[in-house]
């Protein structure tokens, strides 16, 4: 009997084993020149608004940051911000009235947590894209990027948005769901399994760091 338990034990390891090696080479590998990883809305006022989560949020999205700078990937960094009263602001646009009446994202930064460098671009976005209305897409063309790494907070925000365009562009898309947050866990992690599924590739951190490796 221990004998065929032990075997069984082995059996489980070589099964677990093989079906996480065909996994890992269902995703697509990356050409660094041609990636970029955009870091969207991890901004001091976002991270403030959540800060049980915060702490994790951040050291997660550093690992993939230094990754993607070690591996010669682009970093570039996408955030939320308004002048001064908000003119940038449709009174038709019920998700701007929200963010106004917040009274934030007018003067704060990208988390310094994430280091970023000089050389890294920060987009202003005024709506939930960091596509519309930027000049982002622009940029990546113009360094022939054709595949992104996206990160954000928050999923039924940001990411859903700019995801969703992305996808549209025609850009290979990857993102990280260790690296993605939504104060709504269940729509959240439906997401995830059902509109970033069927037009990303979806990673674990672990799985984003291999991909890095």
């Amino acid at each position: 009997m221990a004998g065929s338990e032990s075997f069984s034990g082995r059996e489980n390891d070589e099964i677990n084993s093989a079906s996480g090696q065909r996994m890992h080479s269902q995703i697509p590998p990356i050409a660094p020149k041609h990636t970029a990883l955009i870091v969207m809305h991890y901004q001091t006022d976002i991270l403030e608004l959540f800060p049980s989560v915060a702490p994790t949020l951040l050291a997660n999205t550093r690992k993939l940051c230094d990754a993607a700078r070690a591996k010669g990937v682009g970093v570039y960094f996408a955030n939320l911000r308004f002048s001064p009263g908000y003119p940038e602001v449709s009174p038709l646009n019920k998700n701007g009235q929200g963010i106004k009446q917040l009274g934030l994202f007018v003067d704060d930064q990208p988390s310094p947590e994430l280091g970023r460098q000089a050389n890294e671009p920060l987009v202003i976005a005024h709506r939930a894209s960091v596509f519309f209305g930027t000049d982002l897409e622009a940029r990546l063309c113009a360094h022939g990027v054709d595949s992104l790494i996206l990160v954000g907070i928050a999923s039924t925000g940001v990411v859903l948005s700019s995801v969703a365009y992305a996808s549209d562009a025609d850009f290979r898309l990857y993102t990280v769901k260790d690296c993605c947050y939504d104060p709504d866990q269940v729509v959240h992690d439906h997401l995830f399994s059902t509109a970033f599924e069927s037009r990303t590739t979806v990673l674990s951190l672990a799985d984003a760091l291999r991909l890095l490796a």
